[in-house]
């Protein structure tokens, strides 16, 4: 299988005694480099993500008033709902050319940690969106852990780092639609150029090209792979988690030659991240004379409320 501007690697090479130090380097590698991999082994089938995908699309088909119905008021678009145009990239007026829903945490009304999050909204209309949403998020909550343990050790920490602060993690799962464009766009872009907030995202595919990332020299690179692979990125948390170690790679997703405008274009990534009380203190191993620290430490709870007001989302 071939990526294109991105490396590609197996996530079974991780769990191979033989080939798990070359993983991890080839991880690290790509992430100090460009903050973006894409894994073509995930153990997450075709009919998976054909089904994910059809549940999506039919949601989003939805008459405007029925899809109103989940937006949440004053909620910081945390669960359900959000708007075509509401959300606007960091130091962006424009609002972005798209529409989208999120599901979050799921946690066992018996455990101590039940009603740490808002709770997820779900659509009468289509079921199947809930299901196979809820489905997906638990299954790529699994392939980041995974990931999180190879960048641990790449971190030269211990490889169960992460899992304390990613257990019952304020991860987001968000169901994309960009939206046939009807008319000449005034400087808005179905997704602006920014950078996730997150420790890291795990991207299913899309259904149209668009996607491209910003490389060290300036220039703008297309994003493309087969459907069946996950791209994976650094965000914010964790090259601030690092000191800059690790790129947190600005990215955004280019609106279609005009011939293709009654295109629209679906995605679905899910956003991982740590429990609130997680610190993102820069690591200390991660801090020398040539690279001093960066950022003052913050607790990922907080960052995530700045970051949330930055992007229109919170007042």
């Amino acid at each position: 299988m071939q990526a294109v501007g991105i490396p590609v690697l197996k996530l079974s090479d991780f769990y191979n005694s033989a080939r798990k130090e070359q993983f991890v380097n080839e991880l690290g590698k790509a992430y100090r480099e460009i903050g973006f991999v894409a894994i073509d082994d995930h153990n997450i089938s075709k009919a998976e993500i054909e089904r994910l995908y059809q549940a999506v699309q039919a949601f989003f088909s939805l008459d405007e008033k029925v899809k109103s119905k989940y937006e949440i008021e004053n909620g910081g678009g945390q669960r359900g709902y959000t708007s075509f145009g509401k959300e606007h990239a960091k130091n962006k007026s424009e609002g972005d050319l798209k529409e989208f829903y999120h599901f979050g945490q799921e946690i066992n009304p018996d455990h101590e940690d039940y009603g740490k999050y808002p709770a997820n909204v779900l659509c009468e209309e289509i079921p199947a969106f809930n299901k196979e949403c809820l489905a997906i998020y638990r299954q790529l909550e699994k392939l980041g852990a995974s990931l999180l343990k190879a960048i641990a050790l790449y971190l030269g920490l211990e490889e169960d780092y992460f899992d304390k602060y990613i257990f019952h993690g304020n991860s987001i799962l968000r169901p994309i639609h960009y939206p046939p464009i009807t008319s000449a766009p005034k400087g808005a872009l179905r997704a602006a150029e920014h950078e996730d907030i997150n420790l890291i995202t795990l991207l299913i595919g899309s259904s149209a090209d668009g996607l491209q990332v910003l490389n060290k020299a300036g220039v703008w690179i297309d994003v493309k792979s087969k459907n069946e692979m996950i791209v994976v990125n650094v965000g914010d948390m964790l090259q601030r988690l690092t000191n800059g170690l690790l790129s947190s790679t600005t990215h955004r997703v280019v609106n279609p030659t005009q011939e293709k405008w009654d295109q629209p274009r679906y995605s679905i990534p899910f956003f991982l991240h740590p429990r609130p009380e997680m610190p993102l203190n820069c690591l200390h191993n991660c801090i020398d004379d040539e690279n001093p620290k960066q950022w003052p430490d913050i607790l990922a709870g907080d960052y995530l409320i700045q970051r949330l007001k930055e992007i229109g989302l919170l007042k």
